[in-house]
């Protein structure tokens, strides 16, 4: 079964569609209405419901069984910011597994940082500039004047 949508999909034609539909409906039935106007049904009966929306519990998702547990996470944490405080976890990674040592995944690491917020900026100490160079600083203390050479036909 074919749908003809002779009107594009968007919020004003979509009302004209129904609204032809509503038109129609008491002459050829509703479903018929809706087919001929391009309306899907379960559109229109959702909008046109006489109930309210039928409640979802919210189920609370289960921990997968690979997943770390959080003394695990507090572990690769604590290397990362010891050992690798100025290397991106992408690096403490590959120097770990050169080293023999497997913690986490490349990922994992990202995201047990991510939820610290200690990722999405440069985890390095980076040195701070001043606004304006000595020399230019409008505000900063002068220096005293040097007296001028004498130039050699003073002399």
């Amino acid at each position: 079964m074919t749908h003809a949508h002779a009107v594009p999909d968007t919020g004003a034609a979509r009302a004209v569609q129904e609204e032809a539909a509503e038109e129609l409906a008491p002459l050829i039935g509703r479903r018929a209405a809706l087919r001929a106007c391009g309306v899907p049904q379960a559109t229109w009966y959702r909008k046109n419901r006489k109930s309210p929306a039928p409640v979802r519990p919210m189920t609370p998702r289960k921990v997968h069984p690979a997943a770390l547990s959080a003394a695990e996470r507090d572990h690769v944490r604590g290397v990362l910011n010891e050992r690798f405080a100025d290397a991106a976890p992408a690096t403490a990674y590959f120097t770990l597994l050169d080293e023999g040592t497997y913690l986490a995944s490349q990922s994992t690491m990202y995201r047990i940082l991510r939820t610290h917020g200690e990722v999405g900026r440069d985890r390095r100490r980076q040195a701070t500039h001043p606004l304006w160079p000595s020399w230019l600083n409008p505000s900063a203390p002068r220096a005293p004047a040097t007296p001028s050479r004498p130039s050699r036909s003073d002399a």
